[in-house]
C-alpha cells in the first residue's frame, strides 16, 4: 500500500500527504537540536524515501540539514520535491548558534545560493519566506525577489511559512503559491485561514501535526496535553492506537491537508509515522466528535 498523495494547491505537484521535516537533522548548535552523525542522516534520509515520502522541507538556518541532504541523497533527485526557506542568518554564539533574519535581497540570494550549493542541486521546488510579518515583507519588497529567483530559474514555486496575525493578510496578496502553517487536533488556530488560503489556490504544508510529541519526549508542551485530556480524546482513539497517532490522523482529516511535515532521526519512530499514515484520515463521525470535544474543553479554532 502507498502513501495518499495530494495536489499541493496551484503548484500542481503530487506530494505524500506525510512529508518529512529535515529539521531533526539539524544537529546540536540549533534550537536544543541532539547530536546527528552523518551515519544517522544517512540512514534516515534514505529510509524517509525508501518508505515512499517525497517531500521534504528544511530551511537555511537549519544547521546541517541541507548540507546532510546534499551529501546524502542529491543522488535520489528524481524522487522527491525539496522545500526550504530564506530569510535566514546564522550567528556564532560559543555553544550554540543563533538564528535572527535578515531581510533583504543580498541575504535572500546569498541563502538561496548556499542552500543550493549544499543540497547539490540547481533548483528547489518551492522556496518560502521564513515567517516575516506583513510590514516586513512589505518594506522589502519580498514577494518581488521571490518571483526574480522564479523567474531565473532556481526556484519553481514560492510560499510563506506564516502565523496569525500575519497569514490572513498574506492570503489576500494571492501571490503565493505555498503556505507553511502550523496546525494540529492541539492547535487549532488556523484550521479555517487553512481552508480559505486552499479555496484561493494555495497548496497547504502543515507543521506541528502531531503537537511535537507526548510529554516526555522532551519536546511536547503539557498544557496542551491538558486540553487532549479535558476533551476526553482518549474515548476516541482505537485499539491500541497511541495518542500521536490518533493527533497525525487528526491533521490528516482536515480537507485541505496536503501534506504535514513530520521529523525524526529515528527510523523506528519514521516507520511509525508511515504505519499510522497509511490508515489515513479518522473516520468523518470520529473526526467531528473529536473537534466538537475539543471546542467545548475551551478551545476555539480560528
Amino acid at each position: 500500500m502507498a502513501l495518499t498523495k495530494k495536489v499541493l494547491g496551484r503548484t500542481g505537484l503530487e506530494v505524500t500527504q506525510l512529508g518529512y521535516g529535515a529539521m531533526e537533522v539539524r544537529g546540536e548548535r540549533i534550537w536544543g537540536g541532539r547530536t546527528c552523525s552523518p551515519q544517522q542522516a544517512d540512514t534516515i534520509l534514505n529510509a524517509v524515501l525508501d518508505a515512499g515520502i517525497n517531500f521534504i522541507d528544511t530551511a537555511n538556518d537549519y544547521g546541517k540539514s541541507e548540507l546532510y541532504i546534499g551529501r546524502f541523497i542529491a543522488d535520489r533527485r528524481d524522487e522527491y520535491y525539496m522545500a526550504t526557506k530564506c530569510g535566514c542568518h546564522v550567528v556564532f554564539a560559543g555553544d550554540h548558534d543563533e538564528t535572527p533574519h535578515i531581510w533583504t535581497r543580498d541575504n535572500i540570494m546569498r541563502n538561496i545560493a548556499d542552500s543550493l550549493q549544499k543540497m547539490q542541486m540547481d533548483y528547489v521546488d518551492i522556496l518560502q519566506l521564513h515567517n516575516p510579518d506583513v510590514e516586513t515583507s512589505e518594506e522589502n519588497n519580498l514577494v518581488d525577489i521571490l518571483n526574480e529567483l522564479k523567474d531565473a530559474g532556481v526556484v519553481k514555486h514560492i510560499g510563506c511559512s506564516s502565523t496569525s496575525p500575519h497569514l490572513k493578510t498574506y492570503i489576500d496578496w494571492d501571490v503565493f503559491d505555498v503556505f507553511q502553517i502550523p496546525y494540529s487536533a492541539l492547535d487549532r488556530r488556523h484550521e479555517t485561514l487553512i481552508t480559505e488560503a486552499a479555496e484561493a489556490g494555495a497548496g497547504i504544508i502543515i507543521r506541528g501535526g502531531v503537537a511535537r510529541g507526548e510529554p516526555g519526549s522532551g519536546l511536547g508542551q503539557q498544557n496542551q496535553w491538558d486540553l487532549f485530556e479535558a476533551a476526553n480524546l482518549d474515548e476516541l482513539r482505537q485499539e491500541g492506537e497511541s495518542r500521536t497517532a490518533f493527533l497525525l490522523r487528526f491533521t490528516l482529516s482536515h480537507p485541505h491537508c496536503h501534506t504535514t511535515i513530520v521529523g525524526t532521526m529515528n527510523p523506528d519512530h519514521l516507520k511509525d509515522n508511515v504505519e499510522i499514515a497509511l490508515k489515513g484520515a479518522l473516520p468523518d463521525d470520529v473526526y467531528e466528535e473529536a473537534k466538537k470535544r475539543l471546542s467545548e474543553a475551551g478551545e476555539i479554532p480560528g
